[in-house]
């Protein structure tokens, strides 16, 4: 069984055993995993979504369950479900394995030994035990103490919030004594310096640790993965020097402005309603949910930034906020959404009766009354922001241009050309304009904005002949590179089928026997001592040589599941492809396409015998540079080398049927 992390956490981990890594890969199913962070839609074989590591628009991120691999072919990204948990969620090798062997309720077992990990992910694993284990003592101060009862849970009571929902988000209470929580935290083994960086403690002036929460309730921030991070605290007591609520400070687990409170409850709503409700605060949140509307976060009093955008949008492009009815920073709230619909966001808004909050109206009304509410009330965000302003310019003419131009500015910034014109046509009539004014206007806005995105182009310096036989130089490494990519492609996608090849035996005479593609190309490389000048593609060769020697062919998943990201994410690279042929192709054609494949043998002794022809030809080349700086008697050595290589090129030439010109 898993033993708890240990609470002085010292920097090292417990090796999880080699049987229980590969009963949780084959148990590990890549499409559920990625499906909980990015919407994912079949497409043939395969799933296809929007990347969550880069922006874009049109999907590019492809994740296939037969090979069990995902490849972001935006952000260049890619390996296995575990390689995913790892660039997605920051973690380590052994903490993605433990996150899905949590999922997958597998029982971890470990061989005992320590391992050193790094460590910039030990503090952040040290600071996420610590905020788990705070989340775990103001709960049960909560729902145990005799305080916490009288006074925390009576606070939530008087909210109407139920018990099942209180324990679903996790709720607490921090007592008001000076160092209550702190002390319990340091006999329990936990060091000061991961209490003060987590912001649950703090340190006085004269090095007195006190409770930074000290007398409120709590209400734990979770990641998408449900990890606590931070917490948010409310005061109880009206004191008007006290800040109503305080949150966790940044840490490195910490980012306000990348994560939405509820996001973690919310994400399996939201993509299957399709729409997320954006809220301001926590109770927001925790009233909808227990009126059954589950797709809903919030930002915490914040505007909406870029990363929370793109959180979003990896579940949903349609965002409905709901404002309170007498939010006085409605006006200022809208202008920070204008990178939403830069984003390319569906924007709705709805503005709740006057007096109410989500909070307030949600626990008045039933869960169809509030959704049909927001379904009856909820207007383009473009239209509500222009009906609202209007509103406040009244008939001033100058105040009027000034809104008339800022409205534009975000019609300017959707990508959509036909939305842009139908925002235009709306404002057009609001504003009773003409709507070639609008325009106009919005052309020069366009204009703008194209500017700044394509700066003019930097002056070019007249080529030197140094840097001309640079260029030469690295043309060369690049189509090496190249080579080297395609024999990689056919070890990796190939490597254990299995091919003809003729050898000569001890006897001298020619011989036909069957080998896998592998064994092929690695003796090949391992003959002629030829390595790999790219470094990754070096240490899958000797991977392979290491197995072969062993009477072992490994398969591709053997390096997509490989700890090493760098190979990880490289297997995934040359066995994954944007490009998928419809089965419809040869059912309505009748057209039977030749595939690499179908022609595998001379594929791989055409990439083989290519990379040793320009690994050779180099040489030589290297060699003819040499004579003009060798001495007379290295003359005749030189050139002796030069001849034996000249036949070695022939006899390759002579394998890929070509002709030497030089």
């Amino acid at each position: 069984m898993e033993r708890a992390a240990p609470h002085s956490f010292l920097y090292l981990y417990t090796v999880i055993s080699k049987e229980t890594i590969e009963k949780i890969f084959e148990t590990a199913r890549i499409e559920e995993v990625i499906g909980e962070f990015v919407v994912l839609k079949k497409a043939g074989s395969n799933y296809k979504g929007l990347s969550p590591f880069a922006n874009e628009k049109t999907p590019s991120f492809m994740v296939s369950p037969a090979k069990q691999i995902f490849k972001d072919f935006s952000s260049g990204k890619g390996g296995s479900v575990v390689t995913f948990l790892m660039e997605h969620e920051q973690l380590s090798y052994p903490e993605a394995l433990r996150w899905l062997a949590n999922k997958y309720n597998i029982e971890i077992e470990e061989d005992g030994t320590p391992q050193e990990s790094d460590e910039a992910q030990s503090l952040r694993e040290s600071l996420l035990v610590v905020n788990n284990f705070a989340q775990k003592y103001f709960s049960d101060q909560l729902l145990l103490s005799d305080k916490g009862k009288a006074i925390g849970l009576s606070y939530f009571k008087e909210r109407d919030f139920r018990q099942d929902v209180i324990e679903k988000f996790q709720l607490g209470y921090c007592h008001e004594e000076w160092d209550l929580f702190t002390q319990h935290a340091l006999q329990n083994g936990y060091k000061k310096e991961f209490l003060i960086r987590a912001g649950l403690t703090k340190e006085s002036e004269n090095g007195r640790l006190y409770d930074f929460y000290r007398g409120r309730v709590m209400f734990p921030i979770h990641n998408v993965t449900g990890r606590v991070v931070g917490f948010g605290g409310r005061v109880l007591k009206g004191e008007k020097e006290t800040a109503k609520y305080i949150n966790s400070p940044e840490s490195e687990v910490y980012n306000k402005s990348k994560l939405l409170y509820g996001i973690f409850f919310a994400k399996k709503s939201i993509v299957s309603k399709d729409v997320c409700y954006l809220v301001e605060g926590y109770t927001d949140v925790i009233s909808m949910h227990q009126a059954g509307i589950e797709n809903v976060v919030a930002s915490s009093g914040t505007a909406l930034t870029e990363e929370q955008i793109r959180l979003i949008r990896r579940y949903t492009p349609n965002v409905t906020i709901i404002y309170d009815g007498d939010s006085a920073g409605i006006k200022a709230a809208t202008r920070g959404l204008d990178i939403a619909l830069k984003e390319g966001l569906n924007i709705r808004a709805v503005l709740l009766p006057e007096g109410e909050d989500p909070d307030s109206f949600s626990r008045k009304v039933s869960a169809g009354e509030l959704e049909d509410y927001v379904n009856n009330h909820a207007r383009d965000f473009i239209r509500f922001k222009t009906e609202l302003m209007v509103e406040e310019v009244g008939d001033d003419p100058i105040k009027k241009a000034s809104l008339i131009r800022e409205v534009v500015e975000s019609i300017a910034l959707i990508p959509d050309a036909i939305s842009r014109s139908v925002y235009v046509r709306d404002c057009a009539t609001i504003f009773d304009i003409p709507e070639q004014a609008l325009i106009n206007e919005l052309n020069k806005k366009l204009r703008r904005n194209i500017k700044k995105d394509r700066p003019g182009e930097e002056h070019i310096i007249p080529e030197h002949p140094f840097l001309i036989a640079r260029q030469e130089e690295e043309a060369v490494l690049d189509e090496l590179l190249h080579q080297e990519t395609d024999i990689l492609h056919k070890l990796l996608n190939y490597g254990t089928m299995p091919i003809e090849v003729t050898i000569f035996n001890e006897q001298e005479e020619e011989e036909t026997l069957e080998m896998p593609v592998a064994q092929f190309i690695i003796n090949e490389l391992v003959t002629d001592e030829i390595t790999f000048s790219n470094p990754v593609y070096q240490k899958i060769v000797e991977e392979y040589q290491r197995a072969i020697e062993q009477g072992v062919i490994p398969s591709t998943t053997h390096f997509t599941q490989m700890e090493d990201v760098e190979i990880s994410k490289c297997a995934a690279d040359l066995t994954s492809s944007p490009y998928l042929l419809s089965p419809n192709w040869q059912q309505k054609h009748k057209i039977y396409p030749e595939t690499e494949e179908m022609r595998l043998k001379r594929a791989v002794e055409e990439s083989v015998f290519s990379f040793k022809l320009r690994v050779i030809s180099l040489l030589k080349d290297k060699l003819q540079e040499e004579l003009k700086t060798t001495t007379e008697e290295e003359v005749t050595a030189n050139l002796e080398k030069q001849t034996q290589l000249q036949e070695v090129i022939k006899l390759i030439c002579t394998k890929l049927e070509i002709v030497i010109t030089r």
